[in-house]
């Protein structure tokens, strides 16, 4: 436990200091902005998770045998444009609750029981035609993302123990989008990110049983309004 904690203290500590790092680094470009910089969108985001595990114990269920709920959430995102055509965004939700399924087992496919998962992500983006009426941009970034409401029944191979999840997860974000304008300020908004996560499920008398490899794809469709 000691040693979670301490590993947990040093990706919080990562990830604040990955974002100090940006904002230095994109804040020379303020000079260069121009009237309207910030962006908020709202979006209907679908997750789909890649739905891969890895093994690493006989105690554990087999390979990719583990599923977390696909589902759409709200997603708010804050953008603001250093230039015309770059831009760094603030992805952000509330703690999502999901369903873990277990598809392969010794007894069969049963539900398992539920987390939630919360993914900030920082993205820095580049905006092909920022003054057309059909806008793509391609972006790229970061997450750390931390699991919460961890309950999770025992697997029946296993004997006794508490199952639960590592906690937190820093990893990469890959974005691609277009914003159509239909008003003034206004703009209908299409987009796409894979987000790179994943963690351990580990049992407190067995150890480790398996990798969980979610990398979701994240599919939006939604509005917004520039300032």
């Amino acid at each position: 436990m000691e040693n979670f904690t301490h590993l947990k203290i040093i990706m919080q500590k990562k990830f604040l200091a990955a974002a100090t790092v940006s904002a230095v680094l994109l804040a020379p470009f303020n000079a260069c902005a121009e009237d309207d910089k910030w962006m908020v969108r709202v979006r209907a985001v679908h997750v789909g998770w890649m739905q891969e595990s890895s093994p690493v114990t006989s105690l554990a269920v087999p390979a990719n045998g583990i599923h977390l709920e696909k589902k759409i959430i709200p997603e708010v995102d804050i953008s603001y444009f250093l230039t015309k055509n770059i831009a760094a965004e603030l992805i952000l939700t509330y703690p999502q609750k999901h369903t873990v399924r277990i598809t392969q087992s010794a007894v069969g496919a049963f539900d398992a029981g539920s987390l939630k998962e919360l993914p900030p992500a920082l993205t820095l983006q580049y905006h092909f035609m920022p003054d057309a009426q059909f806008r793509p941009y391609v972006g790229a970034g970061f997450n750390y993302t931390t699991f919460s409401g961890v309950n999770l029944a025992p697997l029946n191979a296993v004997s006794g123990g508490i199952n639960t999840v590592d906690k937190s997860n820093f990893g990469g974000v890959l974005q691609a989008g277009f914003d159509v304008k239909v008003g003034a300020n206004s703009y209908i908004n299409f987009d796409v990110k894979k987000v790179y996560i994943q963690t351990d499920l580990i049992n407190s008398v067995a150890g480790k049983l398996s990798t969980i490899k979610g990398d979701p794809l994240l599919v939006g469709i939604g509005y917004g309004f520039k300032f």
